[in-house]
């Protein structure tokens, strides 16, 4: 025989489903072992399916729980929304975090936001850069900027504008190049690429086409330490404009066809919240302003 449904009992699911033990998502929830195994039983005997198979390492999920998982962050997420509109009519505060890359967040997001946050002093701002992939379902971030549009998800999403790419090398790098008989050939130069994971990347397709067969001898999966590479001369880069000039790197191609467009991204049900709003309306002014660095040499 079924029990009711609980709908608070999706917070256990969930907690479990992410920690992987009962003790785990205890600890998560602020909740007895105890409770958190009842208020499992609970939901299981109330949907009548087994949402987790349980081993010594501890809880993994069904096939029906893989099923449920997504449905139950929509839950999730229709009570965060639901309490955020409870808030609307209030000052605009809590934490929202913004995840981007090291470049955008150093050159861009971060300066950005003493004056912003002057104007509103109940905010908080947590900035997560790096290579790693967040997930805005799971409320890893409130905001994602990015230069990969996601193509799945109940997510909102807007263009804030392009980055552009050139060839780009460091002048001493250029000038010997330079030098050769017959001058720069770009097809003749060494390369700073990308490793295997990222070549689906536009700037590593554009220099796998220019190498026609050679190996790249320096690979690097982050931009900044690209940058670095092409500073100490180890061969041409495929970088953006504003990084590259800040660098003072010399360009040696403006165009390479590389560009990639910029997007905001965050989970719908966020969209009506004012704080993650406050924030998005800052990150569509910040991009604007910069829009001509981001894109020109």
């Amino acid at each position: 025989m079924k029990t009711e449904f609980n709908w608070d009992d999706t917070r256990v699911f969930l907690a479990i489903a992410r920690t992987g033990t009962l003790s785990g998502a205890a600890a998560q929830l602020e909740m007895g072992i105890a409770t958190i195994s009842r208020r499992l039983d609970r939901l299981e005997k109330s949907l009548g399916v087994p949402l987790f198979s349980r081993h010594q390492s501890g809880y993994r999920l069904t096939d029906d729980g893989e099923g449920m998982l997504e449905r139950a962050e929509a839950l999730e997420y229709a009570g965060l929304a639901f309490s955020e509109t409870a808030k609307l009519q209030g000052n605009i505060a809590g934490l929202v975090r913004i995840a981007t890359s090291d470049n955008l967040a150093t050159h861009f997001i971060l300066p950005s936001l003493k004056e912003f946050l002057e104007k509103h002093p109940d905010l908080r701002v947590e900035v997560l850069s790096g290579v790693q992939s967040v997930n805005l379902h799971r409320r890893d971030a409130d905001i994602a900027i990015r230069m990969v549009r996601p193509d799945v998800g109940n997510l909102t999403i807007k263009r804030l504008g392009t980055v552009g790419f050139g060839v780009y090398g460091a002048k001493a790098y250029v000038d010997d190049l330079n030098g050769l008989p017959g001058g720069l050939l770009l097809s003749e130069a060494q390369y700073v690429g990308w490793p295997e994971s990222h070549q689906h990347l536009p700037a590593a397709r554009w220099i796998t086409r220019m190498l026609r067969g050679r190996p790249c001898r320096v690979e690097a999966n982050t931009l900044v330490a690209q940058v670095s590479a092409v500073s100490a001369g180890l061969g041409l880069g495929i970088l953006p404009h504003f990084m590259a000039r800040k660098n003072g790197l010399q360009c040696v191609q403006p165009d390479t066809g590389a560009d990639q467009a910029l997007w905001m991204v965050m989970h719908s049900d966020l969209a009506g919240s004012r704080r993650v709003r406050a924030i998005a309306d800052h990150m569509i002014e910040i991009f604007d302003e910069y829009k001509q660095q981001l894109t020109m040499p």
